[in-house]
């Protein structure tokens, strides 16, 4: 019960987040500038050590989630050409509306903040201290994935009804999740390459389609700047809660 009561905390953060990126859709290019360096961050500095150390610990194979993160990479990349959702002509790219990538990519987060909230409930299994840290590291990105999920929902031109359906589904994920782990668990093997393919599948989202649409028609320094801000943010998370 303890678990659940701290994933409760997790929704209000996941939605003032999404709220955030809700009130500031007019200057939506400048978010997805922020949310590209964020996810990014958030691969390298969160997802993809969190593999390896799954992999150390329970000595598991590398290559296998390494695969499976070329399969996310590779998933929506064909998803999206099989699809005609995305196309590279430049000077249109901005005005293309592909909504089944929004939703799928707000769908990958939401199975993402699931794990969260699975995370506290183990990690509460655990012991109180370590259900408290996941708590914290689960709240501090928690933010920006609200965020993101408007961000990737709005940028694929979805509705913002439609958005905040999906940010409130992201922000119950994380209770779901928690309240889940009394019923049953998920294998180390499993989630090492669940945790592949979503790197995969958030570093296509990040290089492929926020950074190219944020910069299609706004171009600019200050839009660099909150790339590499996003980056230094989460960094600086991941630092402070490992």
């Amino acid at each position: 019960m303890t678990a659940i009561i701290f994933a409760i905390a997790t929704f209000f953060s996941t939605f003032l987040g999404g709220l955030l990126g809700i009130k500031f859709k007019d200057k939506l290019h400048y978010i997805i500038s922020f949310t590209a360096g964020v996810l990014l961050s958030v691969i390298f500095f969160d997802v993809i050590p969190e593999i390896f150390q799954l992999t150390k610990t329970y000595n598991l194979n590398i290559v296998l989630p390494m695969i499976a993160l070329i399969s996310g990479f590779l998933f929506i990349h064909i998803l999206e050409k099989a699809a005609v959702l995305h196309h590279s002509h430049e000077e249109q790219y901005a005005d293309h509306k592909h909504p089944l990538v929004g939703v799928l990519s707000a769908s990958g987060l939401i199975l993402h903040s699931f794990l969260d909230g699975v995370g506290i409930g183990l990690g509460f299994q655990a012991s109180f201290q370590v259900g408290i840290l996941i708590t914290i590291a689960v709240l501090a990105h928690d933010f920006s994935d609200g965020l993101n999920t408007i961000s990737l929902m709005l940028i694929n031109k979805n509705t913002v009804k439609k958005s905040i359906v999906f940010l409130i589904i992201d922000a119950l994920a994380p209770i779901l999740g928690a309240l889940s782990t009394l019923v049953f668990t998920i294998s180390n093997k499993t989630l090492v390459l669940y945790l592949g393919f979503f790197a995969g599948f958030l570093l296509y989202i990040a290089a492929a389609d926020l950074l190219p649409e944020a910069h299609s028609k706004h171009s600019s320094y200050k839009l660099v700047g909150l790339t590499i801000f996003g980056i230094i943010l989460i960094f600086a998370i991941t630092r402070l809660i490992t």
